[in-house]
């Protein structure tokens, strides 16, 4: 209890002790998964998906126990860093990001899920360098053809990976992807694993993939990270 009253008002500790029991039983259906498919219990982390939530329930949520947080708006991301900034926060960047906003990016995140390009790469890495920082990054590859979804095609993977190489202040650690969405988890199974060959052909580490309808299917594939924002903050209705 003195640890949440370190972050929040008494009145919230109740909100917070409603979210630990949520996030509690994500982290017992994401250990499942693991233990399922043969790997460490652990071996999958949480980012919690706070776009369109204020910066009062992200303190809440860190009070709850998490630490690592991803946005989809440049703008509303830099309101909430500002107003949490004396919190030990990871801020992850999930959402498109256009080239004319990747130095704000550079300036804000932790970790880039969305970079579609060998262009925006090529931006982010003179940015980062300015800045004296080595960014890190994962690859968005787009694996169905869908109008509405961002990604780099399997060739245009290969691109970015090439230009990479040369590119003293950038780290590539993996790949991200943003599937079809299905009513059935199971019909999703087959973009996960593709993206898991993908990250195996090219020895990357990580594979952010998977959210609150699918990350069970995601870390059985093997997702080390899953972008889980309603089952945490519940249904938000987007502008």
């Amino acid at each position: 209890m003195d640890f949440l009253e370190l972050y929040l008002p008494r009145r919230d500790i109740i909100n917070v002790l409603d979210m630990v029991e949520s996030i509690s039983d994500i982290y017992k259906r994401m250990s499942h998964a693991c233990m399922r498919a043969g790997r460490e219990p652990d071996a999958a982390r949480l980012i919690a998906i706070s776009k369109t939530v204020s910066a009062d329930k992200v303190r809440e949520a860190y009070g709850a126990g998490l630490r690592e947080f991803g946005e989809n708006r440049l703008q509303e991301a830099a309101g909430k860093a500002a107003l949490l900034r004396e919190l030990n926060i990871t801020w992850h960047m999930v959402g498109h990001l256009q080239s004319n906003k990747s130095k704000v990016a550079v300036e804000l995140f932790d970790l880039i899920h969305s970079i579609d390009s060998a262009n925006l790469l090529r931006l982010v890495n003179r940015h980062a360098a300015e800045a004296g920082k080595v960014q890190r990054v994962l690859l968005q590859v787009k694996l169905a053809e869908e109008e509405s979804k961002a990604g780099a095609d399997e060739a245009g993977l290969e691109e970015m990976l090439e230009a990479s190489a040369s590119f003293k202040n950038i780290q590539v650690d993996g790949l991200m992807t943003v599937p079809p969405f299905f009513e059935d988890p199971v019909r999703v199974r087959p973009y996960f694993r593709r993206l898991r060959e993908l990250a195996e052909r090219f020895d990357l580490g990580e594979l952010s993939m998977g959210m609150t309808g699918d990350f069970e299917a995601a870390i059985e594939e093997g997702a080390t990270m899953v972008r889980i924002g309603t089952a945490i903050f519940g249904e938000r209705g987007y502008a």
